[in-house]
């Protein structure tokens, strides 16, 4: 009855036609307007009032106003709207009578929406026509007709376009971000409520409607400091869905405002959402779009910024084909080959700087060089000083690895043009102020000139007070300030300067928004430089290294990718033994095994977190303790094995792992809040790693550049420091490659001949290693022989057998030979004191008797020659197996990979006889040989089997870890012991599969020998019998092949 404010046609009809369609409606239809033809449905009856009915009659009379004072004002607003010559008082006139109408209207009236919109209306005429000028109003009289129309009333769309447009003219007065953000989270709402072909569609979706909106937002600057920045530009993003041909655009947008954030605050979701949105815009652009150069850059730009952050390589590799492909799209002559130059040079520099390729850096310098010949100086062209900076990058680099002066000579000038194009208070200023400082400080270094380091120190100060606290840069900041600091140190030998390099090597290593892998190298460089000036912080800095490489390596989803993390810091694989070699050279025993278990096997230990046994939290917090491991049942869960190669499959892998990663790390800072579990999976002090020595000495032998020696921990006390005066770390290499040479040697001799080389070797052994060893076991801890010892080596000391030591000497009274350590004790290893301790803590005081004997005689194509005496040794082990246990033989076809997994799961005691191979390249590919595929390294660990007790290798190389990082543990024998065998017997070089049964027989009598009596399986007496079983077949197996074997773990 009200109508709804705008005028399109005037229709004339008779009361006659009008009252002629009885109760029926019927449709009204008009010419077209703006491509849609309008229509109005009616409906026309007679009211008649009675005398006697007061109260109607009054309703009826106060109806009849409010349409009559309706209709006066559509009368005159119409005059107003259409006439050539527009009289305002018209539009008062008509502004008065709807304002009388909404007076007659309460809040419960139901015209009272109809009333507001009507006077609202009116008054947004005058403002159009600018014959009014309070908008204020207009805008409340919207929105408060708005509120009197949910979703679901006829006037509800109406009334949303009514807003919007009074916020669009309200915004084209004062351009305030506010109105324009609110049109575009109205039109969230209105377009999917206004169907296709509609007029309110044709106007809502036209340019004037949407499209102005969208076009406004993106005028807006992307404030990093500001979160409405982002959600403004995801509303623009709703407002462009799938289909809408800007909708790269709008996803662009949305990752730069993201990206920017990110630059600002460090946050890894922030880069994650903005290579996720490039990559659906990317997806949205076929060949040939206008925009695909564009979208492909920024994709490259944000893979390169998270690469910066976290260093996986496949986010660089991926960057620089993207990078290679925009080249492609501008040859020769495009306006923006200059630019795409610049971001390829700068793109394979990184990668010479990640992986040291001199061709990367060779061809960087090239691509940058061409892109400087092409841009004119600004303003001209605005990545000019990009380009500058990242060349002179380059030659500071190459400077650095050839001395050639000339290079860093003329990478400070391109430091210092790039300068002058950002000036204070540019946002990236910092970034070209410090490569500057870097490249001064090398001057000084060469030149002395002292100008240079003082401009240095001057800028870095100015640079850190300019970046906010939590920025991820002031990281550079202090990075640059420690070099500046100790390169003037190095010349001029203040000790206040050292004192400054580390505090800001501190501050650097421990800034909370810069990614780990930078302040991994910090720290670093931070125990290289407290090592060379004996600084008293150099323990500190140990620590700092390792629980920043903990903390990153728990980031990472795999176990495959945690290997590629780790060995990006290989030059760093000395710090374990390092670390100890510093606490000892300081009398501090105590922190030495700490610091030797913190930086060694944080594979294992990054993975077994999520094993934590937690029977004694379970009894203090249930609750918590449910939730503790069902999140590290997710988290486990989660992991992948296997690389995709769909990388935004892979990308939104990682981001659900990092927040189940997060979720589980919250958890453990709850546990740490209950009494007595304050250090809940910390890195466990010398009184938790004692208890690995309950039931026999660990003997740690620590090889480091500065020290070898030993730390023997015992059952209780404190620990013994074992000096080898006349062993140095080059002189364990020699023995270590000596060995190996001489069990290649073997190789070609006669099972009789004398191992004359070996018994020099293990003589060597003996006397300058073990039985110093050997003396303080014997003299200070009074341990009887034949008690049981676990060798705990490192470094160089893995591959050395220690076990097998031997005088090879008579005794002075000539009464028979010298006794050899395993004369005197009986030896096992245990790869860290955490694993042993975990082993024991598994340990079930009644596992259900069942073994497997898995072997494979002829294994698949290309995973070994046929072995002809593994048939016989599972005979054979059959045999020995006392009769009263559960025997399962899987052979021949039975062998596959899933079928020895499913043993592995299945029995508590396994035998394994097949082809062994380790893998160095990547460890985690070590395997045994089956039928169809290969039992991977990787396969055991994640086969967990918690049930499991005793495992015997019988296989080549089970027992030897990678060289690259030996520190880390990565061998079949430690995955075993990892995935839930607490005692295993393994290989460390090639074994003879016809010899080996020797061994096999002698090693299960003795284990076996006493279950007649009514004993149990006892796999804690591995060590023993195997230690019987080689003196028992002295006389019939060569040296190397009786030693090869050792024992692992209870």
């Amino acid at each position: 009855m009200l109508g709804n404010g705008e005028v399109i046609r005037k229709h004339e009809t008779s009361w006659d036609k009008l009252l002629g369609h009885g109760d029926e409606p019927f449709d009204l239809s008009f010419p077209h307007v703006r491509g849609v033809r309008p229509s109005l449905t009616l409906k026309a009856t007679v009211v008649r009032s009675y005398d006697n009915q007061h109260s109607a009659l009054l309703d009826s009379i106060v109806e009849y106003e409010i349409a009559r004072d309706t209709d006066a004002g559509h009368a005159r607003l119409a005059k107003y709207m259409t006439r050539k010559f527009r009289w305002v008082s018209h539009l008062n006139y008509a502004v008065e009578q709807f304002q009388l109408v909404l007076d007659q209207c309460p809040v419960n009236h139901p015209d009272r929406g109809a009333a507001l919109t009507n006077l609202a209306w009116a008054r947004l005429q005058g403002f159009v026509r600018k014959d009014l000028q309070d908008i204020d109003s207009t805008t409340s009289l919207f929105r408060d007709a708005l509120a009197l129309r949910p979703q679901g009333h006829p006037d509800h769309l109406l009334s949303l376009y009514h807003l919007i447009d009074t916020l669009h003219r309200r915004y084209s007065k004062e351009h305030t971000a506010v109105y324009i953000h609110e049109s575009a989270q109205l039109y969230c709402k209105l377009l999917p409520l206004c169907p296709e072909g509609t007029y309110l569609r044709s106007i809502a979706a036209g340019a004037n409607g949407v499209d102005y909106v969208i076009n406004e937002c993106n005028k807006f600057p992307i404030n990093a400091s500001d979160d409405d920045s982002i959600h403004l530009r995801r509303i623009v993003l709703e407002l462009c869905p799938l289909g809408n041909e800007r909708r790269p655009e709008a996803l662009d947008n949305l990752s730069w405002a993201v990206l920017t954030r990110f630059e600002q605050r460090g946050d890894i979701d922030d880069i994650d959402e903005s290579i996720q949105v490039r990559r659906e815009a990317v997806s949205l652009c076929p060949e040939g779009h206008s925009g695909l150069d564009t979208y492909l850059n920024n994709l490259a730009y944000s893979l390169t910024s998270r690469f910066n952050h976290q260093m996986k390589s496949h986010d660089l590799n991926e960057a620089i084909s993207l990078y290679e492909e925009v080249l492609r799209l501008h040859p020769v002559g495009h306006k923006s080959r200059d630019f795409t130059l610049n971001n390829l040079g700068s793109a394979i520099l990184n990668r010479f700087k990640h992986c040291g390729d001199v061709n990367d850096l060779g061809r960087a310098i090239s691509l940058l060089r061409e892109a400087l010949t092409l841009c004119t100086p600004p303003p001209g062209d605005p990545s000019r000083d990009k380009i500058l900076n990242n060349l002179a990058l380059a030659l500071e680099i190459r400077c650095d690895k050839s001395d050639a002066n000339e290079d860093l000579d003329e990478a400070i000038d391109l430091y210092r043009e790039s300068l002058r194009f950002k000036q204070q208070g540019h946002p990236t200023r910092h970034i070209h102020v410090h490569n500057l400082c870097s490249a001064l400080c090398s001057r000084f270094t060469q030149i002395r000139k002292n100008e240079d380091v003082e401009e240095a120190i001057r800028l870095c100060q100015e640079s850190l007070a300019a970046l906010p606290s939590l920025h991820p840069d002031r990281c550079s900041s202090y990075m640059r300030l420690q070099e500046a600091y100790l390169s003037r140190y190095q010349v001029q030998r203040k000790p206040v300067d050292l004192s400054l390099a580390v505090d800001n090597f501190r501050l650097a290593s421990r800034h909370p928004t810069q990614g780990f892998p930078e302040r991994i190298i910090e720290s670093y460089n931070w125990t290289r430089v407290t090592e060379l000036y004996a600084h008293g912080s150099a323990l500190e800095a140990y620590s700092t290294f390792f629980e920043l490489l903990d903390a990153h390596l728990m980031t990472r989803s795999s176990i495959a990718s945690r290997r590629e993390a780790t060995t990006t810091f290989h030059y760093a694989r000395s710090l374990p033994v390092d670390a100890g070699s510093c606490a000892m050279r300081r009398h501090d025993l105590q922190k030495a095994v700490e610091l030797v278990e913190q930086g060694r096997g944080q594979q294992w230990s990054v993975a077994s977190r999520l094993r934590s046994p937690l029977e004694d939290l379970r009894s203090t917090n249930p609750n918590l303790a449910h939730k503790f491991s069902k999140l590290s049942k997710r988290l486990s869960d989660a992991q992948g094995s296997a690389v995709s190669t769909d990388r935004a499959a892979a990308d939104r892998a990682e981001t659900q792992y990092r927040r189940l990663q997060e979720q589980w790390g919250a958890a453990v800072a709850e546990i740490r809040h209950v009494e007595g579990f304050s250090r809940f999976l910390l890195p466990p002090s010398y009184t938790d790693l004692q208890v690995a020595a309950l039931q026999g000495p660990v003997i740690i032998l620590v090889a480091s550049k500065y020290s070898c020696s030993a730390i023997v921990v015992p059952t209780s006390g404190e620990p013994y420091h074992v000096r080898f005066p006349r062993i140095t770390l080059p002189d364990l290499e020699k023995l270590k490659d000596d060995f190996a040479t001489a069990i290649r040697h073997t190789a070609r001799m006669r099972p009789e001949e004398p191992r004359k080389k070996l018994r020099v070797l293990l003589r060597t052994v003996w006397d300058e290693i073990m039985l110093p060893i050997v003396n303080v076991l014997q003299h200070d801890l009074k341990l009887r022989r034949r008690s049981r010892i676990w060798l705990c080596p490192t470094a160089a000391f893995t591959s050395v057998p220690l076990h097998a030591a031997n005088p090879f000497r008579m005794k002075a009274d000539r009464s028979g030979p010298e006794a050899c350590l395993e004369d005197i004790y009986i030896c096992s290893y245990t790869p860290t004191l955490s694993a042993l301790i975990r082993s024991r803590q598994a340990m079930k005081t009644c596992v259900t008797p069942s073994f497997a004997a898995i072997g494979q005689s002829q294994p698949g194509a290309g995973q070994g020659a046929v072995l002809p005496a593994v048939d016989s040794e599972l005979e054979l082990v059959h045999e020995l197996v006392p009769s009263n246990v559960k025997f399962t033989n899987l052979s021949g076809d039975g062998a596959t990979q899933a079928g020895a997994l499913d043993a592995l799961q299945q029995n508590a005691w396994v035998h394994l006889a097949c082809h062994g191979k380790q893998d160095h390249e990547q460890p985690y590919n070590s395997r045994f040989a089956m039928r169809d595929k290969p039992l991977t390294l990787l396969d055991i660990m994640e086969n967990n089997s918690p049930e499991a007790e005793f495992a015997f290798l019988s296989a080549c190389h089970t027992a030897v870890g990678d060289e690259e990082t030996p520190d880390e543990i990565i061998h079949l024998a430690a995955g075993l012991q990892f995935s839930g065998f607490k005692s295993v017997i393994g290989t460390l070089w090639g074994v003879s599969d016809a010899l080996a049964k020797h061994v096999v027989e002698a090693f299960y009598e003795k284990m076996f020998e006493d279950l007649e009596d009514g004993g149990v399986m006892d796999c804690t007496k591995a060590a023993w019998a195997l230690n019987r079983a080689t003196h028992a077949v002295k006389t019939k197996l060569p040296l190397e092949q009786r030693m090869v074997f050792i024992h692992i773990g209870v």
